[in-house]
């Protein structure tokens, strides 16, 4: 199947991936864009980081020691804590990774240090308008499995590889 970049304007069939119209200069970016295949496609390039209805950011200071942080993950049950300033702004995060990583088996890795001193440091972040491919796209080149949902630069949220698999799920699922 062959596509083709007919001009809106006087209806030339340029080359696929053309960027304007070879007679009438007419620019065609905008008529090179991916076209999803099916419902699993159409979600990842349309909807929102907001659908999978991400989990509040649960924070803990620069300060809190590795043993508080994942005190706090294991009471929550969750993967990955969000590292705030006073003011509520993101810092860091520190996930399961990270512990298993940077803290068990490394000399003078104690828990009773600060976890500021293992997170993750200015972490990839996406905002609830997002499409869902581009953060898929973060968790992949970053080999993330949290990222951290912000709004005016303060976090509100945290999805995950999880999330974004069962949301997938469910749309096989429904079909």
């Amino acid at each position: 199947m062959t596509n083709h970049m007919i001009c809106p304007t006087c209806a030339y069939d340029n080359l696929p991936g053309s960027e304007e119209c070879r007679r009438c200069h007419t620019p065609l970016t905008q008529l090179d864009l991916p076209t999803p295949h099916d419902r699993v496609e159409r979600t990842l390039m349309e909807d929102p980081v907001r659908v999978l209805q991400p989990r509040p950011a649960v924070t803990v200071p620069p300060t809190a020691s590795v043993r508080q942080a994942v005190e706090v993950m294991l009471a929550r049950d969750i993967g990955a804590v969000l590292v705030v300033d006073d003011d509520g702004r993101l810092l860091g995060i520190f996930s399961e990774r990270d512990l298993l990583t940077k803290v068990v088996g490394e000399p003078g890795a104690g828990p009773n240090l600060p976890v500021s001193q293992f997170m993750t440091p200015d972490p990839e972040t996406v905002t609830a308008d997002d499409t869902l491919a581009f953060a898929l796209r973060a968790m992949d080149l970053g080999g993330y499995r949290h990222l951290p949902v912000v709004h005016n630069g303060l976090p509100v949220g945290v999805i995950s590889v999880r999330d974004m698999l069962r949301h997938i799920t469910r749309l096989c699922k429904d079909r």
